[in-house]
């Protein structure tokens, strides 16, 4: 078998295509990164990193000796001219968060778009996600779901977003930090209501927890302990569908089924009304079987 070193040193030797390559990295467990990625921060010229001393140790681990640069929020306006500059000459350059997938809240945005404005190559390598392995633990809704980022910290910022977001009909996802964790559940519950919803705190690491359970009792569990520690991402389902309003089939069906058949009936109404056609076909059975004088 290859010594780790030996392996490392086959990866470095591939040549990569020059460009800017977004390289997602563990968000806790440091084996979770893709061989692919210990390819490319194997085998480029420079990291830009958000924080290099999270990086560095993450290298280490790995066995990989690479120049870093820091590049944050802090220092974006200064470092980007200087990034760009390399890229232009041919430089192959890592872009790096502390965890997780570059530009999911985290700097890098500005970045990218001047790279594909300037028609140098951008190259994604996927991995690890906060967000997404927040999703697969919840059992949330996954087929349609919104990341949110963090809220404001601002009480009326805060409450606006989550107006904004309270009828959008997918999971919403949001990024929180753990020492605003009750404060920001209450504040969910007041806007968006009864709603099923879950905390995933320390994913992939030694302490990590999943508490599910309705807003309300999320708000109550973390306003009544001290704020947890860690990473924390929040999860909350669709809103529950509003129950149907049977006066309104009941009165549609009254006036149609006196003269058209029941099924011709459910397909108009339903177009009509924006319901399941279902939903009013089994009224429609219901008042049939119990005799309506107009279901035919």
């Amino acid at each position: 078998m290859l010594g780790k070193a030996q392996h490392l040193g086959d990866l470095a030797a591939k040549e990569l295509e020059p460009g800017l390559y977004l390289t997602a990295t563990p968000i806790g467990h440091a084996r979770d990164i893709s061989l692919r990625a210990l390819e490319v921060l194997a085998g480029v010229d420079l990291i830009a990193a958000e924080d290099t001393r999270v990086t560095a140790k993450l290298l280490a681990i790995h066995g990989i000796q690479k120049t870093l640069t820091p590049y944050n929020d802090h220092n974006a306006a200064r470092e980007r001219p200087r990034l760009l500059g390399k890229l232009r000459s041919g430089c192959r350059i890592a872009l790096v968060s502390d965890a997780g997938t570059p530009l999911v809240s985290d700097p890098g945005f500005k970045l990218v778009r001047a790279a594909i404005e300037e028609g140098i190559a951008v190259h994604a390598v996927p991995g690890a996600s906060a967000a997404l392995a927040g999703l697969m633990l919840s059992g949330l809704p996954s087929d349609r779901f919104l990341f949110a980022g963090f809220l404001p910290v601002r009480t009326g910022e805060r409450t606006r977003v989550l107006e904004e977001l309270k009828a959008v009909q997918a999971t919403l996802i949001f990024f929180e930090s753990a020492q605003r964790l009750g404060e920001s559940l209450a504040a969910m519950q007041g806007v968006l209501g009864m709603r099923t919803a879950a905390v995933a705190r320390e994913m992939t690491k030694l302490h990590e927890e999943v508490r599910r359970g309705t807003l309300n009792e999320l708000a109550a569990h973390y306003a009544a302990r001290e704020s947890p520690k860690g990473e924390v991402t929040v999860l909350i389902g669709p809103p529950h569908a509003a129950p149907a309003d049977f006066r309104k089939i009941d009165a549609a069906l009254d006036a149609t089924l006196s003269f058209m058949p029941l099924k011709a009936a459910s397909d108009m109404l339903a177009a009509l009304l924006d319901m399941p056609r279902k939903e009013i076909y089994a009224r429609g059975l219901e008042k049939k079987n119990a005799g309506s004088p107009n279901a035919k």
